[in-house]
């Protein structure tokens, strides 16, 4: 496990959410990851509060962690509602779904660098986009690999293999709070 370091305190106070995973053991890991992709990050986690959460929408006035938040507390209403009206047919693990959406974007600290006050893509960042390095962030702290899935599929990427019910609902929740930002209908 990966030793907390100032950066643990940083991401309790941008994740409160870490508080919805039930397993101990996971949330620690969740939060490792989250310490880690800092350590390793040109970003502060000030930065996260207000960088844009996507460089594909000309002055996204969203920040990244607004988008985040929103995409976990999509992400467990909609597997309340699933679980509520489909009963045992899809079944979801709270959890991994949790841990998934919190995980899912921790990658873009490795993909994202400011160069004069601007968030661009990084060099890395061109050749890893953010769920493989976000899997090898999990996968460095132990995150399971159920999580690690979620995390690699959330994006496009995602559209070659066969998805999780979780990954398919961290998939759509991120992608309904993005795709009509960038292909939105214009009237």
């Amino acid at each position: 496990m990966i030793p907390m370091n100032s950066y643990a305190q940083d991401v309790e106070r941008l994740w409160p959410e870490l508080e919805w995973i039930q397993d101990v053991d996971l949330r620690h890991k969740t939060r490792a990851a989250w310490v880690l992709a800092f350590e390793r990050s040109p970003l502060e986690p000030d930065d996260l509060l207000a960088i844009p959460f996507t460089l594909h929408v000309e002055g996204c006035t969203v920040s990244f962690m607004d988008h985040k938040r929103l995409v976990v507390h999509l992400a467990r209403v909609s597997a309340e509602k699933i679980g509520e009206f489909m009963k045992d047919a899809m079944p979801i693990d709270s959890d991994t779904l949790i841990a998934g959406a919190i995980l899912a974007d921790v990658g873009k600290l490795l993909e994202y660098e400011k160069v004069d006050g601007k968030v661009v893509q990084s060099k890395r960042g061109k050749y890893l986009r953010h769920p493989f390095t976000g899997v090898g962030l999990g996968q460095e702290v132990g995150v399971p690999d159920a999580v690690c899935h979620v995390i690699a599929t959330h994006a496009g990427e995602g559209n070659l293999v066969k998805r999780s019910a979780e990954a398919y609902v961290v998939h759509h929740v991120d992608f309904m709070t993005y795709e009509p930002l960038v292909k939105g209908l214009e009237v």
